[in-house]
Formats: structure tokens, sequence, C-alpha cells
């Protein structure tokens, strides 16, 4: 597929899925990707926590790709780029925070020097072929969340990125309705849109109300204070400061993330009256309603400092009557994680505090009122559903119909859509995929190893050895193994019956090996099935003497 005289666009990931962004745009014969994220995996990839877009149809064409344009710093949308920006070998451009992010992973990476990363200022318009591109400032959990407004030959685009609309920003200066509106005067093709929160009937709320809240809960807590909130969220850390500040208690950060976070911050110029921070033997010998801690780990993520701290293995310590704030919202899957830490948490005596108890979190989405605004401003002739799952596609296509915009086209990844000219409409379909970071190698999330690991973790496996000599004879008794063959005491008997199985196969599969190591395998897996109602993977090893 190269496109024609025609706009085109394309997601690789983010439409279908909260998460995994990857957009393209495609006009006279080049390609324009926006964003390149990743999401994180769940119990169907045992052994791994990263997964990135399979970008097969976009490597397939690398000499009509122009660039990648990254709309904010969240992991889903900036993400892949370590694993796969020099691959792709084509230049980055971001605004200047989002770009100390990316940076920062390329050189923990060891590619920064290969991959060309430009800095584009809010205002400044730049081309790539046939795009014009241009940032817009919009409020989001993150500095710099943009839109882009996309100029091209066939229409204006206003693809919005993560967005809400927020009167009391604590970072940043998102634009203003007037500027919107003559967006919107200019006339716009295509608004693709976030979809994130469209089941939300009120506005997601401003950045500045949950200082409020916050202040609140910091001067009634007796102990120590442990607030956990998304690392990437600068304004909601730059709020935490002023709390601790207010109430007198000095601040540790405990988190790489947050660590990150506040350097590239203060290095881009924000976070300049941020407090001093104390390090973890201070915080410690601190009076316990002198410190407020703000931690990693507010989804559960076993490795975080929330997780090691509830469970004993971090530096930091909380004891009964301390408090621990969730200032985050409690992502969709994260339930199980988050329930563990909190119930460990309880079991210590201590309070906790969630975005149910008190105003101690916002979202960076819109709600149905900020999307109805913004199609009130921006006023396309086609509104595109993006970031979201298909009910939250299908919703904010029948939600912008209902407010007026004249057309709604709901895709999802693999769909390539002609945006223009003409009515907008499907006209193919792209292969889409999903990779899995497995240690330090990047492999099929549906290949070889993957379905091996899952059929071992829900079965189990079984080694079976079997030395045979010259004549074709067994020597000796087959040697069996197990790893996680529910037979527990029963293990010896089993492994008995085992061996005798494999011994009988082995005297009746005659003289070829190939036969005689299938024989072996099925008539074991026989045996476990009918003690466990399993059927574990069986590898057998035929050793000749």
């Amino acid at each position: 597929m190269t496109p024609k005289n025609e706009l085109l666009f394309l997601a690789l990931g983010g439409s279908g899925e909260i998460g995994m962004n990857v957009n393209l745009y495609g006009c006279q014969g080049k390609w324009l990707m926006v964003d390149c994220g990743i999401t994180f995996a769940d119990a169907g990839y045992p052994g791994v926590e990263l997964i990135l877009p399979d970008l097969q149809f976009i490597e397939e064409r690398l000499d009509d790709l122009l660039g990648i344009v990254l709309t904010h710093g969240h992991e889903d949308h900036i993400g892949a780029l370590p694993y796969l920006a020099d691959d792709l070998g084509v230049p980055l451009y971001a605004t200047a925070f989002t770009a100390g992010l990316i940076a920062g992973k390329l050189e923990e990476e060891g590619i920064s020097g290969r991959v060309p990363l430009n800095i584009i200022k809010a205002d400044e318009s730049f081309a790539l072929g046939p795009f014009t591109m241009r940032y817009v400032p919009l409020a989001h959990s993150i500095p710099e969340g943009n839109a882009l407004v996309i100029d091209t030959p066939h229409g204006r685009v206003f693809h919005t990125g993560d967005w809400k609309l927020d009167d009391e920003p604590i970072i940043g200066l998102p634009a203003s309705a007037e500027t919107l509106t003559a967006i919107g005067d200019a006339g716009v093709l295509a608004l693709v849109c976030d979809s994130t929160n469209v089941f939300n009937n009120e506005a997601s709320g401003s950045e500045g109300g949950v200082r409020a809240g916050l202040m609140e809960v910091v001067s009634a807590a007796r102990g120590r204070v442990l607030v956990t909130t998304f690392a990437s969220n600068a304004a909601r850390l730059k709020t935490l400061g002023d709390v601790a500040r207010a109430t007198g208690r000095a601040l540790c950060v405990a988190g790489r993330s947050l660590d990150r976070i506040l350097k590239v911050a203060k290095a881009t110029g924000y976070m300049k009256d941020f407090p001093e921070l104390v390090d973890v033997d201070a915080a410690m010998r601190l009076p316990r309603d002198k410190v407020m801690i703000v931690a990693t780990g507010g989804q559960g993520e076993e490795r975080a400092a929330l997780a090691r701290i509830a469970f004993g293995s971090h530096q930091l310590s909380l004891d009964a009557g301390d408090t621990v704030v969730f200032s985050s919202k409690q992502i969709p899957g994260n339930e199980i994680a988050i329930g563990r830490i909190q119930n460990a948490l309880a079991a210590k005596g201590i309070m906790m505090i969630t975005d149910r108890q008190a105003h101690v979190h916002v979202s960076g989405h819109p709600g149905r009122p900020e999307l109805a605004a913004m199609y009130g401003w921006i006023r396309p002739e086609l509104l595109v559903p993006v970031h979201g799952e298909m009910r939250h596609l299908m919703e904010q296509a029948r939600f912008g119909l209902a407010q007026g915009v004249p057309q709604a086209l709901v895709q999802s990844n693999g769909d390539i859509v002609r945006l223009a000219p003409g009515r907008p409409e499907k006209i193919g379909h792209a292969a889409v995929g999903r990779l899995v970071l497995d240690g330090d190698v990047i492999l099929p999330a549906d290949g070889t190893t993957m379905n091996e690991r899952r059929k071992v973790s829900v079965n189990g496996q079984i080694s079976v050895a079997v030395a045979i000599g010259k004549g074709g004879a067994m020597i000796g008794r087959p040697q069996v193994r197990l790893q996680g063959v529910p037979v527990e005491e029963d293990r010896d008997p089993f492994i008995d019956e085992a061996i005798e199985a494999a011994a009988a196969a082995i005297r009746e599969g005659g003289r070829d090996p190939e036969r005689r190591r299938e024989q072996v395998r099925l008539a074991v897996r026989r045996v476990a099935a009918r003690w466990t109602g399993k059927k574990p993977i069986v590898d057998v090893l035929l050793i000749e003497a």
C-alpha cells in the first residue's frame, strides 16, 4: 500500500485498546508516524513486562517513512522508541520536555548517537514531505501534552493526543478556547480524538483543584505520610512539593522514574521552586509527622517502591498510624495487584486514602463535556475516535454525531482509512500484532517461545531421558523429572508409573529413534493426564551409548 494522491490514516496500535499508540498518516507516496508507545503485559504473557507494537507494515516501507512525531512523554506514546527507533532509522520530533525523556531512554539503550532527535518549539511549524505540522499545547497529566495540527494537500487534521480541559493548570499554559476556535475557523477535515473517558458524564476536573484535597488529607495525618502517584504527572509532584512545604514536612522521593521526571522537568524549566529533597536515611530519622514520602507503585507494580515498602523489603518503612494516599486512578486490570498491596498495608494498621474518600486525583483525559466543547471549537467534517477499546470508540462516534459532527468513522488497529478525497472509507487492512520484550530479546507475542511458555505455565513440563545401547536395547531405567505437574505428595508413585510407561514404549516402539521418542512422549503424557487431568509438555531425550 503506497499512498497515492490521497490522505490515509492507519493505526498500528491504540485503536481497540488503551495503550501502545502508533498512528500513521499517508499522503503522496509517504508516511508519517505519530507516537510509538508500549503497553504493559498481563498474566497472558508469563515472564514479560512490556509489549511492543509490531511495525511490520511500515518496516516494509521504510524508504517512505519520513519521521516520528511524538505528542507527549507517556510510555504508551514513546515507550517503544528505545527498542524500535534505531531499526526504523528516521528522525524523531518532540517538544523539549518529551525530548528530554526520550533522550534518557535512548541513552540507556546505547543508541542516542544513532537516532536523530529534533526539539520543536511549541509555536514552530515544521514540514516533512507533504505534511506541515505544528504543536498545540493541551492540558494533560504530564508537561507538554500536545495536539498536532497536520496540514496536507487534502485538508487539515487535528490529532488531539491525550488531553483534557483545565481551568487551573499547575504546569504549562494550554491553548485557549479562542486559539482552538481559530483552528476550527480555518477548516478541519478530521478530528482524531482521545476516547478514554467518553463514558464519564462529568468533566475530568482541574489539577489545581487537587491541591486543596491533598492539603486537607496531609494536614490531618499524624504519622508518616506516603503519597503514590503516576511518576509522569509533574504537576502533581509540584503540588505535593507545595503541600509538603505548607504542612512543615520534609520531602523524600522513592522511585527511579520519579527521579527521572524531576530531573527532566528541572532541566526544561519546570519545578524551579521544588523543595530540597531528603534522602532515605534522613527521612527515617525525622519525627514521623515531619516527613512526606512520594513513591512509585500505585498500580501494584511488584518491584516499585510502594510494594517493597508494604512488604518490608525497602529502606523506608511505615507503621501503624501512618497514612498512604493513592493520588492516582486505579487502572482496570490492576485491581488484584493493588489490592494485594493495600491488604499488606492494612495488616500493619496503616491508614489508606484513595480518590473515593477524598479529592486527591483528577484524570488526564476528557469527559463528555470536554469532548463536546472540543467538537464546538474544532468543528471537524469527520470524527475518528482513537485511544480506547472498541466500546470507547463506538461511544465517542455516537456522542460526536449527537453533538452535530457531520460524520464519524470507527476504525481499529490495521484498518487503512482514506480520509480524502471523497467520502471517508476503509479501503484495506494491514497486518498488525504485538511483540514482547522478553529479557533483552524481542519476540512475537504469539510465537513459539511465548506459546510454549504459556503451555508450561498451564500444564507443567516433564523431561524423560532414556539410554539406548548399540543393539537398540534400553540400558537401565528411564529418568523422569517434573516441573509444575500437580502431583505433590503422589510425586514418587507418579514418577514410578511414568518410568514404567516410558520403558514399555521403548520396548514396543521398534528401532526407529523418532518413532520411539514419540511413543515415549505419548505414553508419559497419558499417565499425566490420567493422574492430573492435564497434558504437560513432555520432552524426551534418547541417549545412544
